[in-house]
Parts: C-alpha cells; sequence; structure tokens
C-alpha cells in the first residue's frame, strides 16, 4: 500500500518522512501525525493516512486525537507556569492549601511529589463506578481520605489517573481564581496562542477527533501487586460509562488531552528552550529547571520500568525513549503517541496517531521517527 505524506519537511531531515512511510508501510498505521521544532523553529510537520477506523476519512492537517498520558507533558507545563507565578511551589505540602489532604499521613506529601508520582495514591483499590471519576469532587475526597499505599519517600508508582486530579486540586487551591488546570491551557497558555492542545474538549471541536482504534492486547506490566491493580486492572481503574462525547468534553488532566502533533510539539518548546515559547517568556529558566530536575529514580511500583521522574515528565536518562540526548524530557501516552523536549539541541516534537498498540513506553514507530530527526 503506497501512502501520501502530506506537510512540510525542512532540508536534512527527510528521513524522517521515510521513517514515517515505513511505519505505514508495516501496517502499524491508521493515521498519524509528528512534528519536529528546533529553537522554536518548525522543521518538521507532517501527517498522513485516515481519522477514522473504516479509513473513510483523510488524516488532516487539524485532525486531534486524544493522546493519553502524553498530556502529563502539558499538565507538567501548566503546573511550571502556575510556580512560576508563585502561586504554589514544588516543595509545598498538598496539606497547606488543601487541609483535608493531611489525613492518613500524607501531611508532608508535597507538590512536587504528587507530579513526580511519589504521592502514593496511584489508584483506588476498594470498589467505585467508574462514572465515579467524571465527579471531580467525589474523587478528591477520596483522596484526600485515602491512605498513601507505601510510605512516603520510598520511590514512584505511576499514578495514570489520579495524578491530574491531585495536580488540579492544588492549582485551583492555591490560584487566585479557582480555574482548573484545563482553563489555565485554555486562557492562558495554549488558546491566545492559537496552539491547538486542550484537556476538556470543546463539544464543537468533537468533530475534528480521529477515532482510535484499542490495542491488540493489554500491555505488559510485568510481576502484579496491588498498586498495579489499583492503578490499571480494577473495573473502575478508569473513566467509563459516560460515552464517548462526554468523554472528550471532561478534564483529566492526566489522561484525555486532545492535541494536534503540531500543539503538543510546540508547547514543549518552552522545555527545551528554557521556557521561551513563541518568542515570548512563558516560564522562568529557574523554574524550567526546577520542572526537568530528576525527584525521583528507580524501579517503578506500577509501571515495570526503571524510571527517572521529574515534575510531571521523564527523563531520557540512557532509555533511548526520546532520542539519544540524556537530558530530554518528556511523557509517553496509552497506545503509543509521546512528545519531548531536548534543551541540548533545543529539538521539541510530538507523535501522534490513532491505532493503538501494547505498548506502555517506548512505542517503535515514534522512536523510529525521533531517531530519524535525530540524524
Amino acid at each position: 500500500m503506497s501512502i501520501t505524506i502530506h506537510g512540510q519537511v525542512a532540508p536534512g531531515f527527510e528521513a524522517v518522512a521515510d521513517a514515517m512511510k515505513a511505519n505505514f508501510a508495516e501496517g502499524n498505521e491508521i493515521g498519524a501525525a509528528f512534528t519536529l521544532f528546533e529553537k522554536g523553529e518548525k522543521r518538521v510537520d507532517i501527517w498522513a493516512g485516515h481519522a477514522d477506523r473504516a479509513r473513510t476519512k483523510d488524516w488532516q492537517e487539524d485532525t486531534l486525537v486524544p493522546v493519553f498520558s502524553t498530556g502529563k507533558a502539558i499538565t507538567a507545563l501548566v503546573a511550571a507556569w502556575a510556580v512560576d507565578q508563585g502561586w504554589l511551589s514544588y516543595e509545598t505540602p498538598l496539606a497547606d492549601i488543601w487541609p483535608e489532604f493531611s489525613a492518613n499521613g500524607k501531611s508532608a506529601v508535597t507538590f512536587g511529589d504528587a507530579l513526580s508520582h511519589q504521592a502514593g495514591l496511584p489508584g483506588f483499590p476498594e470498589p467505585m463506578e467508574p462514572s465515579d471519576w467524571f465527579d471531580r469532587d467525589l474523587i478528591e475526597d477520596r483522596l484526600a481520605d485515602m491512605a498513601p499505599m507505601w510510605p512516603h519517600g520510598e520511590g514512584s508508582g505511576y499514578h495514570p489517573i489520579t495524578f491530574g486530579f491531585l495536580v488540579d486540586a492544588a492549582l485551583r487551591r492555591a490560584g487566585p481564581d479557582g480555574r482548573t488546570t484545563g482553563g489555565l491551557l485554555r486562557e492562558i497558555i495554549a488558546g491566545p496562542r492559537g496552539i491547538d492542545v486542550h484537556i476538556g474538549l470543546p463539544e464543537a471541536e468533537h468533530v475534528r477527533a480521529a477515532e482510535h482504534v484499542l490495542p491488540p492486547r493489554p500491555p505488559h506490566l510485568g510481576k502484579m501487586n496491588a498498586e498495579k491493580q489499583a492503578a490499571f486492572l480494577k473495573a473502575w481503574s478508569s473513566p467509563g460509562r459516560r460515552g464517548a462525547a462526554e468523554w472528550r468534553s471532561a478534564e483529566f488532566p492526566a489522561a484525555n488531552t486532545h492535541a494536534t502533533a503540531r500543539g503538543l510539539a510546540e508547547l514543549m518548546g518552552a522545555f527545551a528552550n528554557t521556557g521561551m515559547l513563541g518568542g515570548e517568556r512563558l516560564v522562568s529558566p529557574d523554574v524550567i529547571a526546577e520542572a526537568m530536575a530528576i525527584r525521583v529514580a528507580g524501579e517503578d511500583r506500577v509501571l515495570p520500568f526503571d524510571i527517572a521522574f521529574g515534575a510531571g515528565m521523564k527523563l531520557n536518562r540512557d532509555s533511548g525513549w526520546f532520542g539519544p540526548e540524556p537530558a530530554t524530557v518528556g511523557h509517553y501516552g496509552f497506545g503509543g503517541s509521546c512528545a519531548f523536549a531536548d534543551p541540548v539541541t533545543g529539538f521539541s516534537g510530538a507523535y501522534v496517531m490513532n491505532r493503538q498498540m501494547d505498548v506502555l513506553v517506548g512505542d517503535p514507530r515514534a522512536i523510529r521517527l525521533i531517531e530519524a530527526a535525530y540524524q
């Protein structure tokens, strides 16, 4: 099957388009897009394939796709902006701005701990309805009351959904007007700059959203434990039973960001370029450096990897997940999407697609594109 690659590729980056063609030739794509900026200048912006399962609707320049946990990197940027505004610091205990959160020994858990998956609340072990996730106050009350699943300071355990609730609860309570993570992104960071990234997709934009195809099998989680079960494997571990439209419109800052590759790559440029975005200062260099510094590293209790987390993002180190530069930060999302920022080269990029694969981190399709960009 021949595939037409649409968009633009700067001289010297032709290998990236070839990499996308190879992904399609192997039968691993339905629709996909990849964008790369270098020091704020667009070098690659390409897309191909179809936006629907039936392959009747072409993927367009402005096709949106849910990127799941890749959106955690965008939530990390909103958090960094709030820290830079002086609303709170990464060392602020959550209980200082959310007194109820101190219950059951959580008084020492900081905003930075929540962003680096150290709060001990990766999911809910006790039964609930999947639709309960749509009730923000209910989920926050449960998180505030819950006892951590491991002692504070004893490593990370990936928080697939609760990450977003913890960060959003902190931002709303610390900020002057109670705006949500999605509201801050829409009204202050992305919206005024015309950047097509949304936490909580307006109903009028649903028509642009691609249909995604679930992975052929569940991803491998390694040796089972209570933390993994709560995070991923309970019947209520993720939001459900409200339909696709309500899920798209809801704000789950950890899990349902909708974006184009271009939008993600542009926003990640703030991490690649000391807080500059579109030629303007968004976040101070000091706060960007804090956000990108390792806060915890080692065997994660939920993901079957040795991982280093900063304030909301994974650090590349020697993993090769985000190219060859150890200082690169980024995030992958369920099914394969990713976004990354390299402060050494000034590269910021993103890969999005609608055919999901059973890879938790380091989807081969994304790695092929990233490696081609660096070549």
